[in-house]
């Protein structure tokens, strides 16, 4: 009996252990998740302290949604840049360089914040300033995870990456609250300030014996038009990217859209909104660690998650009861977070190494620079059709963008020549490394 339970039980739990946290056997990778998580509970605290401050300043869904506009407007017009840069350069020492300018960022919001002198136009300078420093950071971070693990374990970084942003994401807004209630919103800014010590030290403390750094691209003219043509040539590039930045542009506009849901739908306050929020993060730390243990890469898992992301978003949309929004929410963050991951790991996996970087940009452009695009409109939809109507007007962009996949896909099996890459294995988790 012990046997059978042991081969018909136990065993298959260990290896499903084994698949789902495979790449925390790489002692790099889990000194620099360590940091993360750290820094990116911090990154909540200030998204949630920001939109509920410019919320209170003004009162207008309008007004936040332009000033997250001008945050991520920086990447849509300078992201593409950024990725020849981290292609140029050491991407750790990049990467420790920004992070500690983020710091300082959020250090002088809260002090003027706390301080009681905060006025819009600050807010408005110092999200642009962050999102400036955002363009070059991104595509940085997202290549450099590939240099930590290798190919073989990147799919299951990513995921687990996912499921961190998740969980920071479910424990960020609910610390927000309880800091928010006790000392203000200000607070909020200065411990995501100091919470980016933890980040910059796991950079500096890596083996970098260990790492497999990809050869900095020579300085030559042209390199950015060449990640265009590159990807424009490369169709199991470009179609991932024209889905995300059509999702990315109007279904992930949940600063704007959430605010409005919380206080005009529900008729509750900030609270409100970290709980939301919160629901949101926990679903995607239980999507997350489904796609790193059974995920799959590939345009066609990609439609299948943007067609099930339109499915929730309705369901979100729909939802008569605040508890039965937020168990929308849980299901909306669950898949939300699978199709990040599944497209991240597509286009890395698909990417030539010299050329990753500036691949990783136009994903950060697809994902965070549509946001001045998307997020008026979300906060002019959210203003004139309530928050129902943004979550709605997210369903549709997401069972759109699974449409075009599908119809690429089914192009590309009529059509002569090699057919897109629809589907990619999951690879096989590497054997553990010793600590």
């Amino acid at each position: 009996m012990r046997a059978t339970l042991q081969d018909r039980v136990v065993a298959p739990l260990r290896v499903l252990r084994g698949q789902t946290f495979a790449s925390l056997a790489n002692q790099n990778y889990r000194r620099y998740i360590t940091g993360q998580a750290t820094s990116l509970v911090g990154t909540w605290m200030q998204t949630v302290a920001q939109s509920w401050l410019v919320y209170q300043l003004t009162g207008s869904p309008a007004v936040l949604g332009t000033v997250i506009a001008v945050q991520t407007l920086p990447m849509l017009v300078l992201g593409p840049y950024g990725g020849v840069v981290a292609d140029r350069l050491d991407k750790r020492k990049l990467m420790i360089g920004l992070q500690s300018m983020m710091g300082v960022q959020a250090l002088l919001l809260g002090a003027l914040t706390v301080t009681g002198t905060v006025q819009l136009w600050h807010v408005f300078v110092l999200a642009g300033l962050l999102g400036l420093n955002n363009c070059f950071e991104n595509p940085a971070r997202q290549a450099f995870v590939l240099e930590i693990v290798g190919p073989t374990d990147l799919r299951n970084a990513v995921s687990l990456n996912s499921v961190l942003a998740s969980a920071a994401r479910a424990v960020g807004p609910a610390v927000a609250g309880i800091v928010i209630a006790a000392g203000g919103i200000g607070f909020c800014f200065l411990l995501n300030g100091a919470s980016f010590v933890a980040v910059v030290g796991s950079l500096l403390f890596l083996d970098t014996s260990r790492l497999n750094p990809s050869e900095p691209a020579p300085r030559r003219p042209g390199q950015l038009r060449e990640g265009f043509t590159y990807v424009r040539r490369t169709p199991a590039l470009a179609v991932p990217l024209l889905m995300m930045a059509l999702v990315g542009c109007l279904a992930y506009e949940f600063q704007v859209v959430l605010p409005v849901v919380a206080s005009e739908t529900f008729g509750g306050d900030g609270s409100t909104y970290g709980f939301l929020t919160a629901a949101m993060g926990a679903g995607a730390v239980v999507g997350g660690l489904v796609v790193a243990a059974r995920g799959r890469t590939g345009i066609r898992a990609m439609v299948w998650t943007s067609t099930a992301f339109g499915v929730v978003l309705a369901g979100a949309a729909a939802a008569p009861t605040l508890w039965a929004e937020l168990v929308a929410m849980a299901l909306v963050g669950a898949v939300s977070v699978a199709f990040l991951s599944q497209g991240n790991s597509t286009l890395q996996l698909a990417a030539a190494p010299h050329m990753r970087g500036r691949v990783m940009a136009l994903w950060a452009v697809a994902f965070l620079g549509s946001t001045p695009i998307g997020g008026p409109i979300a906060g002019w939809v959210s203003g004139h059709l309530g928050g129902r109507g943004g979550l709605a007007m997210g369903a549709i962009a997401c069972l759109v963008a699974a449409g075009l996949g599908a119809l690429t896909i089914r192009r590309a099996a009529v059509a002569p020549g090699p057919e897109i890459p629809a589907e990619r294995p999951a690879p096989a988790p590497a054997p553990a490394e010793s600590a």
